[in-house]
């Protein structure tokens, strides 16, 4: 099949070379020059394990191309997906500017039926809006929803061997249904994959997942402050309530609050979906208060170890993206508590292994950046752990303490929680566990 896919974001790029992997001849476009220079040339802008090799792989093989001629890249395709940016205005409804507008390029420049598939995360009615923009072209166009469930780190995975394909198709579209039966199936051999429903519903299942699993993040985060308050340890309630078949362990971590690309985006932009209808998702407009309340724990734990006066202290960080496996510091815990540090006139020293860039291109100079991690516990008078990379699972706690002012810990992923480290004289503050002190 001949696909083109529109936006070579992190959901457009991994989409389009995972299906060139499976045989599909893909064009991907952006209306980025640069961006596609360097994919011509190999050179991949995202950090996703694994993607970097497909991209180089199919584009040598002659399955994947990359162009920013949208017209001409249209032209005999059996699907086009677009793949675009969908980013929260103001009032936490998603920006739908560019998916209308590609959908208008595409059908403008189409020189047959055509089939849009709708990549992007959208609220609930924007496949119908589509369908009606492009209802005069001259071409039969028919528009599908189908939402992405990708992690970042371990997308290439999750797009080929998924666990669900969720396709959003109207009753009367039969030659939408024969095309994307035709596209995933290599991805779904056994026929069971694909869950076919209406697009509205497609539409809103993209928002629901994510929305409930910010939930459990955030619940968790609420229980860990009580935690801390009664003497409990919310590891061991982890553990007792995820055993539970009915519950399950997944996403129900105590740490700093969730961030990335679409946890609170997609939050925001369904709780404002609801309320165009009329309607308060109070659980889900409760999520998104609870991760932003969740963020000041940096803050109320180094004013407990170092003081109220904070003023001049030096502040060690480790990791700054928003999970490990990836460079991407959207909506990053790390974030919030730079800015609330640099407020305070502290002195912050950072490290992560992908996502300096990212951070030097939002702080410039006011974060010091350093390449090695030890090199930023150098006089610090705390070092807050926001990222559990695996290099920093078991650091040498001895080093540590010997460059560090005063051997505070705030771990917020509770990764250093069992190593006695009040016996190795530091301070340790972790996320809904009892705090420890030499």
């Amino acid at each position: 099949m001949r696909l083109c896919v529109v936006g070579t974001g992190y959901v457009g790029l991994v989409t389009g070379a995972c299906f060139a992997a499976t045989g599909q001849r893909v064009i991907c476009v952006d209306k980025d020059e640069s961006k596609i220079e360097r994919l011509r040339r190999s050179e991949v802008p995202i950090c996703e394990p694994g993607l970097e090799e497909l991209v180089v792989e199919n584009a040598k093989a002659g399955r994947l191309a990359f162009s920013t001629d949208l017209a001409s890249a249209v032209r005999d395709v059996d699907l086009a997906f677009i793949a675009v940016g969908t980013p929260p205005t103001f009032d936490g409804e998603a920006d739908l500017s560019a998916v209308f507008g590609v959908a208008q390029q595409l059908v403008e420049h189409a020189n047959h039926d055509l089939v849009i598939v709708l990549k992007s995360t959208v609220p609930v009615g924007t496949n119908a809006q589509v369908q009606r923009l492009v209802a005069d072209a001259k071409h039969e166009t028919q528009v599908v929803s189908n939402p992405e469930f990708l992690k970042e780190g371990g997308a290439i995975d999750d797009f080929m061997y998924p666990d669900r394909i969720v396709a959003g198709v109207r009753p009367v579209h039969d030659r939408a249904r024969l095309l994307i039966n035709r596209v995933y199936h290599p991805l779904n051999l056994s026929n069971t994959k694909i869950v076919w429903m209406n697009p509205e519903s497609a539409e809103l299942t993209k928002y629901a997942a994510n929305t409930m699993l910010a939930l459990r993040i955030s619940f968790m985060n609420e229980l860990a402050v009580l935690c801390e308050q009664v003497g409990a340890d919310v590891q061991s309630i982890r553990r007792g309530i995820g055993s539970d078949p009915r519950i399950g362990p997944q996403f129900l971590h105590a740490g700093p609050g969730y961030g990335g690309s679409c946890f609170p985006k997609d939050v925001k932009a369904l709780v404002a979906t609801a309320r165009r209808h009329g309607i308060e998702l109070e659980l889900a407009d409760a999520t998104n208060r609870v991760n932003v309340r969740h963020r000041s724990f940096v803050a109320r734990k180094l004013k407990r170890r170092l003081g109220s006066e904070l003023a001049g202290k030096r502040i060690a960080i480790w990791g700054l993206a928003f999970k490990p496996g990836t460079d991407d510091i959207r909506e990053s815990p790390s974030l919030t508590t730079i800015e609330f540090l640099l407020n305070e006139g502290c002195k912050v020293v950072a490290h992560d292994p992908e996502a300096m860039e990212n951070t030097r291109e939002m702080f410039g100079d006011k974060v010091e950046l350093v390449d090695e991690a030890y090199d930023a516990l150098k006089s610090a008078d705390a070092l807050v752990l926001l990222t559990e990379w695996r290099e920093y699972q078991y650091p040498e706690f001895d080093r540590i303490k010997e460059l560090m002012r005063t051997p505070v810990l705030l771990d917020g992923r509770n990764i250093w929680v069992t190593y006695r480290l009040a016996e190795q004289g530091f301070e340790y503050e972790g996320v809904g566990v009892q705090a420890v002190q030499s």
